[in-house]
């Protein structure tokens, strides 16, 4: 769907859509020739866990390094928004009944339907398992810390850094990983990451480069570039590290 339908349909303003795409947090599944967005079905899936986890107050950098975790359990996190969810239901249930009640003529002044304790506590805890199982490492810890500072130009000018390091992998379709050319595109890759969010090392970016094809998430943004991106980029950095070890 278009970005103005996807946008009525979830109620975040276009604004918003275009932001979380312009920061990474959001791409949509197909971008047309002529610049329409396109929001496929995963999007859409992204996106109301990215709401989630708004609902508990986390920033936009901490959910993108969480949805981008290989770590990241779907159901998990879909059994904890039912729990928070629930609990909202019966504390809107509660309301639902003493509205019913004072307009039958009770007079009864009780305001413990309006306690938000319970759910307030059902958040912090997920809020906390959330921290715990998907932003323990240090890399996050460090990309927490950088990212945080981070402004819309900011977030503007990495993108757009990242985003040409990855077109001009996909210029270099055709050529062997083990070419100078993506050799070096490699290397920059990991520079890249390594200035502007947690020190990528060789075990990370090895780690990193079998997620981008064996993730379709990765392997889909990736071949936004052009089909093939994802595969050229993992089996490069794969060739990088391993000449790299060779060589010590």
């Amino acid at each position: 769907m278009k970005i103005n339908e996807a946008a009525k349909l979830t109620g975040v303003t276009v604004r918003t859509l275009h932001y979380y795409d312009q920061i990474g947090l959001l791409r949509p599944e197909t971008v047309t020739d002529t610049g329409y967005r396109l929001y496929g079905e995963k999007d859409l899936e992204r996106l109301s866990q990215i709401l989630f986890f708004r609902e508990l107050d986390f920033t936009l950098a901490q959910i993108k390094d969480m949805l981008d975790s290989p770590s990241f359990d779907r159901k998990e996190a879909l059994r904890a928004q039912h729990e928070l969810l629930t609990k909202k239901k019966e504390r809107l249930e509660r309301l639902i009944d003493l509205t019913k009640r004072r307009m039958e003529g009770n007079a009864e002044m009780s305001f413990r339907e309006f306690n938000k304790e319970e759910i307030e506590r059902c958040k912090e805890k997920y809020a906390q398992e959330a921290e715990e199982r998907w932003g323990g490492t240090q890399a996050y810890k460090e990309s927490k810390k950088r990212t945080d500072s981070y402004g819309s130009a900011e977030w503007e000018e990495l993108t757009q850094k990242g985003n040409s390091i990855m077109q001009a992998f996909a210029d270099c379709r055709g050529l062997s990983p083990e070419s100078g050319e993506v050799q070096e595109l490699a290397a920059r890759w990991q520079a890249y990451i390594s200035s502007s969010y947690y020190d990528c090392t060789d075990e990370i970016l090895e780690g990193l480069g079998l997620m981008y094809t064996s993730d379709e998430r990765f392997r889909q943004n990736i071949d936004r570039f052009g089909e093939g991106t994802a595969e050229l980029m993992s089996q490069g950095i794969a060739c990088y590290v391993r000449n790299k070890k060779d060589r010590k």
